[in-house]
């Protein structure tokens, strides 16, 4: 027997009520992590015993394999539609791909439609697309139920269009404190630069993202902050397209990391195999490009990279939703945001005022108040983690009595987020000297002159080292070599062009 958490008994019960008034269209609202399949699958397995039948609709392999899973733990027998698995249309519970199920019974009409009194849709967000409308139509005296993290649209509207009625889950904040999952810690660097970058369909177009942030220097930069932060957790990344993907794992595995791949083209056993060696940790890091925003679950990934930016807020919350999950020996999250999406949607433990207004969208007063300036966000000088101004670090306690001054920004830089931005990090003298030390390893090893030495040094620090100063060679560190390797790679390319 599986133990229903007390919220999850409330939202079934609360599903029944309205069903029972005659509701037909209703949403749940739960975030990654809160136990919705587990939710559906109880909703599910009373339909049958009332003998209903019931068709669950996901739009991805995974999610479908997720779903029948489940209702294997809870005993309920069921056929799935879909490539590579044998008919079983005599069930009463039905999981079928979207895609297979449009292809064989509406266009193609090689097999009838399913009989449904209960039709379930995963990932419902997806819904506005035709392909589901067609579906949905299809069965107009049935109860729809939507499953989804993030009940919105691309462009952050709500999904009126399709449901009548929303049911919530606790959100984040209060999932945490409950012990469900683990707090995000997030590392920022400065806003990329997107101007110019054209918008489509509510996002950025992905061919001009890609030339804005493939780029050798950002790339770099990457490593560079992944080895400095992450203390190696088992990591996901998440990519523009599948060129920047590649071209990210390839520069953690020059940087000694052991990093894999998977797009949408990888097929499913190569797949399979790579998140098992992830899931071992046999493979530390796995780079993508959206594929494992949704429909996919491994509690012991303890850091998210957000290399992707990205306008739609129900994104960059399934993005980070994917490290939340606790885990032995798992406290918190750590979220490496290059992309400035933290900026832009604020953090997964904001509240969101969700909508079903399909002319309303989801906002999160909390962060609007935040870019408005009423509150700033600061690094914790005791631990680097990101804490709100006035109030101690939610991660050591810590409460200084002055906030840090301002100080420069810096490209490429993980730093502080002050007053909406991120600032480039005050270096004390001791790490000057170590860094100094490594450089001059670097130099002595690869046969370069001094003035590289001080070259570098100034990049790195905005100033020249004090003149004359010969430093003790020291062994550079991984972190050091990656960030020295993307600031060569940035010049050949530079060179190239010129």
């Amino acid at each position: 027997m599986i133990e229903l958490r007390p919220y999850q008994v409330a939202v079934i019960a609360a599903f029944v009520r309205l069903v029972a008034a005659g509701v037909k269209r209703i949403i749940l609202v739960a975030p990654t992590g809160s136990g919705k399949t587990l939710i559906a699958g109880s909703i599910i397995k009373a339909a049958v015993a009332a003998w209903r039948t019931v068709l669950v609709l996901s739009h991805r392999r995974e999610i479908t394999a997720q779903t029948s899973r489940k209702l294997y733990d809870l005993g309920i027998p069921h056929g799935i539609i879909q490539a590579g698995f044998s008919p079983r249309p005599l069930e009463r519970v039905q999981v079928a791909s979207v895609q297979t199920l449009s292809q064989r019974a509406i266009r193609t009409e090689t097999i009838s439609l399913p009989p449904a009194s209960v039709l379930v849709i995963d990932e419902c967000h997806h819904c506005p697309t035709e392909t589901y409308q067609q579906i949905i139509a299809a069965y107009p005296d049935a109860t729809l139920l939507g499953l989804t993290a993030t009940p919105c649209r691309g462009d952050g509207r709500g999904l009126g269009g399709a449901f009548q009625s929303m049911i919530e889950c606790p959100q984040v904040a209060e999932l945490i404190e409950q012990g469900y999952l683990v707090r995000g810690r997030y590392y920022a660097p400065v806003d990329p630069d997107l101007k110019g970058v054209r918008t489509r369909g509510g996002d950025y177009v992905e061919a001009q993202l890609a030339e804005r942030i493939d780029v050798p220097k950002l790339i770099g930069g990457i490593v560079e902050h992944w080895l400095k932060f992450s203390g190696r957790r088992r990591t996901v990344c998440f990519a523009v397209n599948v060129a920047h993907s590649l071209h990210l794992r390839d520069e953690f595995i020059r940087s000694g990391v052991l990093a894999e791949h998977i797009d949408g083209t990888t097929p499913k056993p190569e797949r399979d195999a790579v998140l098992a060696r992830l899931a071992s940790g046999e493979t530390e890091l796995v780079t993508n490009c959206m594929v494992l925003t949704e429909g996919w679950d491994m509690p012991e990934v303890g850091c998210c990279i957000l290399a992707r930016p990205t306008k739609k807020m129900g994104l960059y919350r399934q993005m980070i939703g994917r490290v939340l999950r606790p885990a032995d020996g798992k406290n918190d999250a750590i979220v490496l945001d290059h992309s400035g999406a933290v900026f832009r949607h604020g953090f997964a433990e904001d509240l969101v005022e969700w909508t079903l207004d399909p002319e309303t969208r989801a906002i999160s007063k909390r962060h609007i108040e935040r870019r408005e300036g009423s509150s700033r966000l600061l690094e914790c000088s005791q631990c680097s983690s990101i804490r709100l101004a006035g109030e101690p670090c939610p991660h050591c306690g810590f409460l200084p009595k002055r906030p840090p001054r301002d100080v420069c920004t810096a490209d490429g830089e993980l730093g502080l987020v002050q007053n909406g931005r991120a600032h480039r990090p005050l270096y004390d003298q001791a790490t000057r000297s170590r860094w100094h030390g490594m450089l001059t390893h670097i130099a002595r090893k690869r046969g370069y002159k001094p003035g590289w030495v001080a070259y570098q040094y100034k990049k790195k620090f905005g100033s020249f080292p004090t003149r004359g100063s010969l430093p003790q060679p020291i062994v550079p560190t991984p972190e050091a070599l990656a960030w020295v390797r993307s600031r060569m790679i940035a010049f050949a390319k530079r060179k190239d062009i010129t």
